[in-house]
């Protein structure tokens, strides 16, 4: 039975910290492997693959943001979320932290049922992904999703997109021309577990526009409104 237990890999350098994390999540159902520092992490991830990270931005041997983008690159590692803890409050620190590909953040200090409440959220969304059934939405004729196998086809190439990405894009797909408020959006990706500020959204397009070229010019912005694909 424990082997159903998610697995949570927290990567933080505060022992009270890392402790209060491990208590309340195993609390709460999962299991957790606790780190002090990077490098102990990518030993076990040789190894193991967690359900999801935990990662703080300040350690002592390697920043988060070089973690996350270590992970976000080996096609090893990509698919695991990434959920990030800082204690910089500031819209830039965050925002940079999405550039690399984490799912999530969350400022200190925060409380432990916030904590549970967004780790479940990720990992919710991901098996959701992973459980649908086999469908395709073509945007164009060079311009394809698939669903099943969670990649995009444009232009005859692969785009990797983060999970995030291509939740966000799949929504927009499914109703070209239809304008998606940031509200909308951000509850697609969370349900009733939205902690994000609404730039999130901003981040993720941005980042998604960038790997789709030329296609990511459909995607557009409706002022004052949210986002909306026009093939």
């Amino acid at each position: 039975m424990e082997n159903q237990q998610p697995v949570i890999a927290a990567i933080e350098d505060e022992p009270d910290i890392l402790e209060l994390i491990r208590v309340h999540l195993e609390k709460a159902g999962f299991r957790v492997k606790t780190f002090a520092a990077a490098l102990p992490f990518f030993e076990y991830l040789k190894e193991e693959r967690p359900d999801l990270i935990l990662l703080d931005l300040m350690l002592p041997d390697i920043s988060g943001i070089e973690i996350c983008r270590k992970v976000k690159s080996n096609r090893r590692w990509e698919e695991i979320p990434i959920l990030m803890l800082t204690a910089k409050s500031e819209e830039d620190d965050i925002v940079q932290g999405l550039d690399m590909g984490a799912d999530d953040y969350m400022v200190k200090p925060f409380s432990t049922r916030e904590l549970t409440a967004r780790v479940r959220a990720v990992l919710r969304r991901n098996a959701g992904e992973s459980g649908e059934s086999a469908s395709r939405i073509s945007v164009n004729d060079d311009f394809h999703i698939d669903l099943n196998r969670h990649e995009v086809i444009a232009g005859g190439e692969k785009i990797q997109l983060t999970r995030t990405e291509f939740t966000i894009l799949c929504t927009l797909a499914e109703r070209p021309g239809w304008v998606f408020s940031r509200e909308k959006l951000l509850s697609r990706l969370w349900g009733d577990d939205k902690f994000v500020i609404d730039r999130t959204i901003d981040v993720h397009v941005k980042n998604m526009r960038d790997k789709l070229g030329k296609y990511g010019d459909m995607i557009r912005n409706v002022r004052g409104v949210g986002y909306k694909i026009d093939p």
